[in-house]
């Protein structure tokens, strides 16, 4: 995105809110994977601490997620998209859903770390060679339905403002596999976008941790050609546009219902891409392409424009979007006291003192076979991977995080410091056991399961409710009911509560 110092990218409507509300420079997700990722984001919590190892680990219904904090204090809550819950629980405190998941709800995706460092096709880079164009997609269909929906739900606020709404709207795009129409390619001329910056390393000169991940991806079987390189690159620039056409939808919803002034609007990723850096596809690591993400908060009125260097991480939410709420400090609040994150207001609002200035990342997922773990405090990186070396980056003077410092003198220091705080509150030896005893287990199940009548979890939305077109009345009358009067003239509905 340009507002992260990308000239290329063509994403005016996330420039319009950047401009407009606060950018955090450097937020991390707290796991580059899906499910777990999305899993903390919900909770305030870490996935060693609720479980959520992978994509196909069950988030519990009695981890408490700011849904439920909300909720509790009177906010309608709903979901419109993705969010990757696993288990018969597809809700954990939103109040409705509008659409169905794009992935399933089942343990069908669980890893078996027992089985070592495997080639995994359904990740494998020989996906690449379908980069580039298409007439339609999964994604776009999934996320054309995604936006509809939560225009509607703005609408409808509008209509009837009973009580504040919480809408989280989650596409999927941008997301592998690569393909965009040609509207949004043709955004783009294959000159404007520029390579991979860091370059590829051979499979036996990386650290075990990428390594692993490589063997999982494919890469020592099919590496991509160059071509596919910048056709898949250039297919991504093109699914970042569609997904800020998007979101300049459901902005401009905000606008035309007269909400936008009255709204907190928070954009972020559950996760990076590598696009090629270092070799790298897809997520899975600690580098800043696929663990830093976006993070923007426009509230007008309560948050000034500007830009926050110091680290958060998507931990902070929950907290954040409490305090947005007005539900106060996480302590007064039965739920909101699980959340382990900070609320981002102080920081938005300039008040700096205290801020703990870092980010804790665990990955416990498919195409590792060991707890890995990440620290971002200050300058420094610190990866810490059970049974192997770990990994230290100054990312001041090394962005691209090619030069290792673990193991020099000179920086022994910053990495026993670093260790320490990595290792805080964290057994490798017992979270390994329980992520192998729980990818058991749930392997098991999942074969149970396969036998016999299914019963998906999977989440089937409410079909439309009966009273929204003309039916059993005179067409005035059904058409007044829906009508919403532009704000500012005659027959303008009154104050509307906030979203």
């Amino acid at each position: 995105m340009p507002c992260y110092g990308n000239p290329v990218a063509q994403t005016p409507h996330l420039d319009s809110l950047a401009k407009a509300g606060c950018v955090f420079e450097r937020a991390y997700c707290n796991s580059p994977i899906c499910a777990a990722s999305r899993a903390s984001l919900m909770t305030g919590r870490l996935p060693s601490e609720i479980g959520v190892y992978d994509n196909g680990a069950e988030l519990p219904a009695a981890v408490p997620t700011f849904c439920h904090a909300l909720r509790r204090h009177g906010y309608r809550t709903v979901l419109s998209g993705k969010m990757h819950f696993v288990g018969p629980d597809q809700l954990h405190g939103f109040e409705e859903r509008l659409t169905t998941d794009i992935y399933p709800s089942g343990f069908d995706w669980t890893p078996d770390w027992d089985a070592g460092c495997v080639h995994n096709p359904g990740a494998s880079v020989r996906d690449l060679d379908m980069a580039g164009l298409c007439s339609g997609s999964l994604q776009i269909d999934y996320d054309e339905e995604v936006a509809f929906r939560a225009v509607q739900c703005i609408y409808d606020h509008a209509r009837q403002p009973e009580r504040p709404l919480l809408l989280c709207v989650s596409f999927t795009h941008p997301h592998d596999p690569f393909v965009i129409t040609p509207e949004y390619w043709n955004l783009y001329r294959d000159g404007d976008i520029p390579p991979p910056r860091a370059p590829a390393q051979a499979l036996d000169a990386m650290h075990p941790y990428a390594r692993w991940v490589q063997v999982h991806h494919e890469l020592d079987l099919c590496p991509p050609a160059p071509e596919v390189v910048a056709r898949a690159r250039h297919a991504y620039y093109g699914m970042v546009s569609y997904l800020d056409a998007r979101v300049g939808a459901v902005l401009a919803a905000l606008q035309r219902t007269g909400l936008a002034e009255r709204t907190a609007v928070l954009f972020t990723s559950d996760h990076g891409e590598m696009l090629g850096e270092h070799g790298m596809w897809y997520k899975r690591v600690f580098y800043e392409d696929a663990a830093r993400v976006p993070l923007l908060l426009r509230w007008p009125g309560r948050v000034r424009a500007g830009r926050v260097p110091q680290v958060c991480s998507l931990l902070d939410l929950a907290p954040t979007l409490c305090a947005i709420g007005g539900i106060g400090e996480s302590g007064r609040d039965t739920v909101a006291a699980q959340f382990r994150g900070g609320s981002l207001l102080p920081l938005a609002l300039g008040r700096l003192q205290g801020w703990r200035d870092e980010a804790i990342a665990e990955y416990l997922g498919e195409g590792v076979i060991q707890p890995c773990r990440m620290l971002r405090r200050g300058r420094y990186k610190a990866v810490f991977v059970r049974g192997e070396p770990g990994q230290l980056f100054d990312l001041e003077a090394d962005p691209l995080e090619q030069n290792d410092l673990a193991g020099r003198p000179e920086a022994a220091g910053i990495e026993a410091e670093l260790r320490a705080a990595l290792l805080r509150g964290f057994d490798p030896d017992a979270v390994d056991t329980a992520v192998r005893r729980s990818q058991a287990l749930r392997r098991a199940l999942a074969e149970a399961l396969a036998y016999g009548r299914p019963h998906p979890w999977d989440f089937v939305p409410d079909p439309p409710e009966p009273g929204r077109y003309v039916r059993r009345e005179t067409v005035p009358t059904a058409a007044g009911r829906r009508h919403l009067p532009v704000p500012g003239t005659p027959g303008e509905p009154g104050a509307t509560p906030g979203v």
